[in-house]
């Protein structure tokens, strides 16, 4: 049996934070603010994964009042979702995610993305796309102030 899933996430941009996306860190002046490493697509994607096979949402598993995910790496999120994942006999087949960033530009850092996404999921890079696009100056992601992730996954899932 399949399932999909669909995931979002958005954070607030600010001046001298990390900017982590799809497991790399990011060169950036600005970073994400979150209560964990503020991983906007690794977020969408644990979403769209617990979303697949209903189990909530990240906020559900990893509440952000607990202290214990104060900054923590949120490869730890994408891990449990997988093992959530595979404890029902699932895969991903397939996993599709768009982040929506004006700055910088994520184009030379997407190979590194997927590759760090699908180790942390323990699925081939062959099913993790990963798309970058601008906001055209709209909004409050085109003005910088923010950063914006979608995902959809294809889970196979025994029956």
């Amino acid at each position: 049996m399949y399932r999909i899933g669909e995931g979002f996430d958005v954070h607030r941009l600010e001046t001298g934070r990390k900017l982590r996306i799809g497991c790399v860190d990011i060169p950036s002046p600005v970073g994400s603010v979150a209560h964990s490493d503020g991983d906007v697509l690794a977020h969408a994607i644990v979403d769209a994964i617990l979303g697949a096979i209903g189990e909530g949402d990240i906020g559900r598993h990893f509440p952000p009042s607990d202290a214990r995910w104060k900054d923590a790496d949120s490869k730890i999120f994408l891990a449990e979702a997988a093992r959530l994942l595979a404890a029902r006999g699932g895969r991903i087949a397939n996993l599709d995610s768009t982040v929506i960033l004006e700055r910088p530009k994520l184009a030379p850092h997407i190979p590194a993305m997927c590759a760090t996404l699908a180790a942390a999921l323990g699925c081939e890079s062959s099913v993790v796309s990963v798309k970058a696009k601008s906001a055209e100056g709209l909004g409050a992601v085109g003005a910088g102030e923010a950063v914006e992730a979608r995902a959809v996954v294809l889970v196979e899932v025994r029956a």
